[in-house]
Order: structure tokens, then sequence, then C-alpha cells
């Protein structure tokens, strides 16, 4: 069996649906993992969904998905913006990796707009709710595909 594509969720996206839905939609994050594993499974992807709100946690499974993984998707919520351990976490793991936000960060704080995450990733794809999950996996489906060609 292929390994998977670890699907990696920050701080705080625990409260998915009810943490300020105006912003972040009303959609739980159990919701996110059905639709995840939904369009995995037609992709041919395996996928593992986890979720943290502790940053250490997060940088054990980027870790982890060097040797178990095929690729990284990772929402890193706040520690986007302020988490050097988590890029360098991401480099040193050496696997296409995929920065998905369900907000815009460019059109929040400005703080928001800088991440840290996106020095690791081939691509971010924000402000399409739970759908850029699905193409998150979609662009990670390509990736995985042109490095097996490699």
């Amino acid at each position: 069996m292929a390994k998977p594509i670890f699907v990696l969720n920050g701080p705080n996206l625990n409260m998915l649906g009810t943490r300020e839905p105006a912003v972040y939609g009303s959609e739980t994050l159990d919701d996110v993992r059905a639709r995840c594993v939904t369009r995995a499974k037609a992709l041919g992807l395996p996928v593992d969904f986890r979720q943290s709100n502790l940053e250490g946690e997060l940088v054990g499974w980027i870790q982890e998905a060097r040797t178990k993984a095929q690729g990284i998707i990772v929402n890193a919520g706040a520690y986007t913006h302020t988490s050097i351990a988590i890029l360098d976490a991401l480099q040193a793991a050496e696997l296409p990796v995929v920065e998905v936000h369900l907000s815009n960060i460019f059109r929040r704080d400005e703080f928001r707009q800088h991440s840290f995450v996106s020095l690791a990733a081939a691509g971010v794809i924000c402000g399409l709710g739970a759908k850029g999950y699905e193409l998150a996996l979609e662009a990670m489906a390509d990736l995985v595909k042109r490095r097996t060609k490699a």
C-alpha cells in the first residue's frame, strides 16, 4: 500500500464550526476530514488526517512524515505566522508540502499575512474554506506523481 499524505492541522482547528464561522465557515473539522477522505480516495491517495494544538506534536508528526508519508498538507493555524520550528521540520522532511488556510490570510490582520510555512511549500491555497483541502489534495497528487517520475 502506498504511503499516505499527512494532512496536519494546527491550533484551534478543532474548534471549526463554532469558532468565528463568518471567518472560518460552519463546517467542523470532522466535515473537513470527510471531504479529504472522499477526495483522496477518488485520487487514489491514502490520507492520515491529524490535528493538534501543540507545536511540538506537529513538529514530531512532520518528522514522522519523512519516512512514513509521501507528502504533507498543512494548515498550521496561528503557528503559520510564528513557528520557525515547523518551517525547519518541513524543510528537513524533504517531501512535497502544500499549505492550506480556510480564510484568505492576505485579507486579514497584517501579522497573519506572513507565513513561515510558505518557505517550505510548493504552493499555498487560501480563502476557499474547506474546499481548499480538496484542492490541496489534487495539487499533492500532481506533486507526488512528478516526484515518482523523477
